[in-house]
């Protein structure tokens, strides 16, 4: 049974728009966005709305501006990972409820069918990142040879982060994990004297792993002094950098690739 079925209209919107919030943090929007996005919707909706952003949670108190009927909610961020596709669906969806004030069932609807959209096909997103990545290996003044074993590279080693991750491994290992299993392929130019830039290929083989999205929005949240959210995206984007960083370390010391 729906549990909005039995609460009352205030309670309602702060529910509806701690889920919203929740699932806008979890799928890697700033902290701006989610301001934004969330006092627009409660503003259509005759609502003023106090939130803040945590870096795990969100605290939300909802006004209807007429009763004075009040309503706070904390609730945890969505474990989604980073995803475009929801971030611009809820974003649009704000708008939608802005500017052409569709009701709130027909509103609940349209967030469900946003959320559980069915993702891209992984073998397609591996094979753009493969190919990606083999683009930047050219970018650095990598040979056709470079740019072969980066293919290579990046889909093994992308193809064991999406298995990792889907088995529930942790985070930080997966991507030591990856970046171990990328440079040590990669690292075959040089083993085997193939092409003329088998360092590049190696040192470009594990930029797929750089977690840039997390390291944008620690700054942006810092621009807008959501200082904890900005320090902790920060913490954890330093962490899995250093975790490729070991990896990478692992697989070029384990194959005698001492070029520090």
């Amino acid at each position: 049974m729906d549990s909005y079925s039995h609460i009352s209209v205030t309670d309602n919107y702060c529910q509806f728009l701690s889920e919203y919030a929740s699932w806008m943090l979890g799928c890697g929007a700033t902290c701006i966005r989610i301001e934004k996005n969330v006092q627009r919707i409660a503003q259509a909706w005759g609502m003023d709305a106090d939130i803040s952003i945590m870096p795990s949670h969100i605290h939300l108190t909802i006004t209807d501006v007429n009763t004075s009927d009040t309503t706070l909610m904390v609730i945890k961020s969505a474990h989604c990972g980073i995803n475009f596709g929801i971030n611009a669906g809820l974003s649009q969806l704000s708008w939608t409820i802005a500017d052409s004030k569709i009701s709130f069932c027909e509103t609940r609807k349209r967030f469900l069918n946003i959320i559980n959209q069915a993702s891209v096909n992984e073998w397609f997103v591996l094979i753009l990142v493969g190919l990606a990545n083999a683009a930047f290996c050219r970018l650095f003044g990598g040979d056709h040879v470079a740019m072969v074993l980066v293919l290579i590279a990046t889909i093994a080693g992308y193809r064991l982060k999406q298995i990792m991750l889907s088995g529930g491994c942790d985070v930080r290992l997966t991507f030591l994990c990856s970046a171990f299993f990328s440079s040590v392929i990669s690292a075959g130019g040089h083993v085997f004297g193939l092409g003329s830039t088998p360092e590049i290929a190696v040192g470009t083989s594990v930029l797929y792993l750089i977690p840039g999205v997390p390291y944008l929005n620690a700054v942006s949240d810092m621009m807008e002094r959501h200082y904890l959210c900005a320090f902790s995206r920060f913490a954890d984007a330093c962490i899995l950098t250093a975790c490729l960083s070991i990896g990478l370390c692992a697989g070029m010391f384990m194959l005698g690739l001492n070029w520090f």
